[in-house]
This record gives structure tokens, C-alpha cells and sequence, in this order.
């Protein structure tokens, strides 16, 4: 029998010809990723288990991108950012994204992708579940927890058992207006939260072929929500344009074998797809967001890894152009690339964001912000019971702050269009 693309890379990484889902190997790690909310345990277990004086396994190999907490007074994320930046330099780790200097940049995942750290073939690991972003360019990456990360973090390797994978085919084309976060709304919403639980979805079909980057990491991002260990897209021409425009040469190109073994294939055609929302309180609430025109809003947001990047807020000014929000509405760009990005895209002579502040929506600086709720004075952080739609990724009791607000999940254009007529928008209309 053959091997699916996660099962290649493992292999590759294990120092074996073959592996097959259930088995459990050593692998050699090329990344390790970790920010402020889980970079200071750990390197806390680090120092623990290898000692006060210990080097990590290799600097170079380390990124510590600082996202979650960082415009804010509270001491408490603060004194994280001090920890790492301590442990950066004593450790002589320079991929550190240093807040307050010109090396911060906001979000880890889209920061991963802007910096071309992933590659395909490779093996990254991080401290957060949404690490599985990087599958879009044909890495194997998941997140692990901090005594996992503590031991990469000195030994550069980690104990992986082998996923069984779901294949996702979609072919045809997606109805206009239809994106990556409608399609693994209504996937995850099939599939339930937890039915993938540590396996691997890759996905493919013409669907698949035509969407950009971007979109494809939308839909990797999101794969844990169904419980996956990872998402993976194959290497195709759009992703050796994406890594030759800063001069990398992909050397990764393999795909599954004809004969390789999945656990489920599940076929879709892009037809079926319509503009999604995921309900309160689980990603797995999906429904049409047609059939909800009558759910009142009282904020909207646009942000995060998931519904943060450059094409995202380009949608969001699709609908937005020319017209007024009637919900309060709050945007917040994953990096400071995407806020310059959004400041020099033009629809109509007007930059996306000229089109955001005309429309009346409330601009964060680049962070994940309201996403994970944060301290008090996290821009856009929900402190009342209000109902929210949102382009983020998970919608639980207390996510963006107040235990009791309702958080719909959307794409952009479905949120940017329920903000201009206060309750959930099927944006065809507006298309």
C-alpha cells in the first residue's frame, strides 16, 4: 500500500521508507513556534527538565511570535513578554518579534506564512491549536502542548503517532460570494467536532485548485475545530509562486499514492456550498446563513488568523464600499503586512481602508485581540451578554469575553454585510 502526503512527510522526518496511521515514531522537527500566552511555560519546563543552564537544540529553528496580549496595561501580559524576551536573548534565539520594536508583527499563523516560514515537506510544531494554518502550504503542522514544546525545545525532536486521513474532495466551482470559511463551516458542521479526532484532512479537487493562499489557509486553520491533528493542501503552481516570490525553491512535490490509505473520503461539489454561520456555541453549529435573517446583531468583527488576513478585509470592503454599518463594527489586521497591505489595495479609488473608516467600523492595531476575549482593555474585547457575528474561529461561552454573548462565526462578506443592516445577511445581496 501507498502513503498519503502526512504519512510521506512523517516518514521522511522518522528516517523510514514507510509509515502507516496507528504507528508511533520519533520525528526530527524543523520548526517550533511558540507566543506570549505559551512561550513563558514553555520555556519554564524547559529550564525544568534540561536544566537552568541548558542551550535549546537549535536558536535558528526557534520562532517566538508574541500576538495574543499585546495592546494592553494589564501587568500580567506584560511581565510574559519581559520572560520571553529574557529567555530570547539569553538563548540567542533571533526570530523573536519583539513588541514595541519594528520586528512586532501580530499574529503567529499569518506572520508564518507572510515569512515563508513554513515550507512544504517540512514538520512545524507549535504551542497553539491553530498551528495547523501552515497545512495550507503543505507542511505538516499541528499544535502540541507546553511539556511537548519544552522538549522539542531541547531535543528537536518529538514522539508522533501516525494520523489516520480523511480525504475532502470539492470540484465544481463555489457559488459567487461562497469563501473557504462558508466551505469548513458546513465541513466541520458534517463532519461534528469531534470527527476527526487525530486524523489528518487533506484536501483537494478543482475547488481546492482555484483557491488562493489565503483561502487555503482559512480552511487548514479551521480543521481543528472538527478535532483534526492536521489540515494539508498539495504543492501546486500557485504554491511555488507563492514561495518563489521571495526566491525559495519548493523541492517538496510528492501527493498521495493512487494506492494510499484513507479513512473516509468524503466528495462535495462546490454547488453545494452556500454563505454559512456557525451558531453559539460551537463551530459546529453550521447553518445557512440565509435561513437566519431574522438573528439581530450588536457587533460585528472582522480579525484573527482565521478572518484577519489581506483578502479577508478585501471582501469585508467588497460589501462595505460606500455604505454605513448599522452594528458596531470592529476590525483588527492579523500583522502590521496586512494593515499596509489594506492601506494601498484600492477598490474604486478608494483603499480598503479609507472603505473600512468611511463605512464607520471602529481599526485595532495588528494582534489577535478580541479572538481569545483578553484582558479588559483588549480592543474589541465583548464585556456585556451582546450578540456578535464574527470571522473568527471559535465561537465558545466566553471566547471573546463575556461568558454569556452569543458569537456567530462568518465569513467576511457575511459579517461585513450583517453589520450594514444589523442582523445576519446572506451577502448575495449585496454581490
Amino acid at each position: 500500500m501507498g502513503m498519503t502526503i502526512t504519512e510521506k512527510i512523517i516518514a521522511n522526518h522518522a528516517g523510514v521508507k514507510k509509515v502507516s496511521a496507528g504507528e508511533v515514531v520519533w520525528v526530527d522537527v524543523d520548526v517550533l513556534m511558540t507566543h506570549d500566552v505559551c512561550g513563558p511555560p514553555t520555556s519554564a519546563i524547559f529550564k525544568r527538565e534540561f536544566g537552568e543552564n541548558a542551550k535549546v537544540w537549535d536558536p535558528d529553528k526557534i520562532y517566538v511570535i508574541p500576538d495574543h496580549y499585546i495592546f494592553t496595561k494589564d501587568e500580567h501580559a506584560k511581565r510574559n513578554i519581559e520572560i520571553l524576551r529574557d529567555f530570547t536573548r539569553n538563548q540567542g534565539i533571533k526570530h523573536f518579534y519583539d513588541p514595541g520594536t519594528e520586528f512586532y508583527r501580530g499574529v503567529c499563523h499569518v506572520t508564518i506564512g507572510e515569512d515563508r516560514i513554513a515550507r512544504p515537506g517540512q514538520i512545524l510544531i507549535g504551542t497553539d491549536s491553530h498551528t495547523c494554518t501552515a497545512g495550507a502550504f503543505c507542511t505538516f503542522a499541528t499544535g502540541v502542548g507546553n511539556s511537548d514544546a519544552a522538549f522539542v525545545m531541547g531535543t528537536g525532536k518529538l514522539w508522533l503517532k501516525v494520523p489516520e486521513t480523511i480525504k475532502v474532495s470539492i470540484t465544481g466551482r463555489l457559488k459567487h460570494g461562497v469563501t473557504a470559511k462558508d466551505v469548513i463551516l458546513k465541513i466541520i458542521s458534517d463532519l461534528g467536532v469531534n470527527g476527526a479526532t487525530y486524523k489528518a484532512i487533506e484536501f483537494e479537487g478543482t475547488v481546492i485548485e482555484n483557491f488562493s493562499i489565503e483561502e487555503r489557509m482559512t480552511l487548514c486553520n479551521m480543521v481543528i475545530e472538527a478535532g483534526a491533528k492536521n489540515g494539508i493542501c498539495v504543492v501546486d503552481n500557485k504554491l511555488n509562486k507563492y514561495f518563489d516570490e521571495k526566491g525559495i525553491s519548493v523541492d517538496f512535490h510528492e501527493k498521495s499514492d493512487n494506492d494510499a490509505v484513507f479513512c473516509d473520503v468524503i466528495e462535495y461539489t462546490g454547488e453545494e456550498f452556500s454563505s454559512m454561520i456557525a451558531m453559539p456555541h460551537s463551530p459546529g453549529n453550521g447553518r445557512p446563513a440565509a435561513d437566519n435573517s431574522d438573528v439581530l446583531i450588536d457587533r460585528a468583527y472582522i480579525g484573527s488568523c482565521t478572518g484577519g488576513k489581506t483578502e479577508d478585509f478585501v471582501m469585508a470592503a467588497e460589501i462595505l464600499i460606500n455604505r454605513q454599518v448599522k452594528s458596531e463594527t470592529f476590525a483588527v489586521p492579523a500583522t502590521t503586512i496586512v494593515e499596509q497591505n489594506i492601506k494601498n489595495i484600492r477598490i474604486q479609488n478608494k483603499t480598503v481602508w479609507d472603505i473600512l473608516i468611511d463605512a464607520g467600523v471602529k481599526t485595532g492595531q495588528p494582534s489577535c485581540a478580541a479572538c481569545l476575549g483578553g484582558p479588559e482593555d483588549t480592543f474589541g474585547r465583548v464585556n456585556e451578554p451582546l450578540t456578535v457575528i464574527s470571522t473568527t474561529n471559535r465561537n465558545f461561552p466566553g471566547r471573546m469575553g463575556h461568558k454569556d454573548a452569543k458569537i456567530f462565526l462568518a465569513s467576511p462578506y457575511t459579517v461585513a454585510a450583517s453589520a450594514i443592516k444589523g442582523k445576519i445577511t446572506d451577502p448575495v445581496e449585496f454581490l
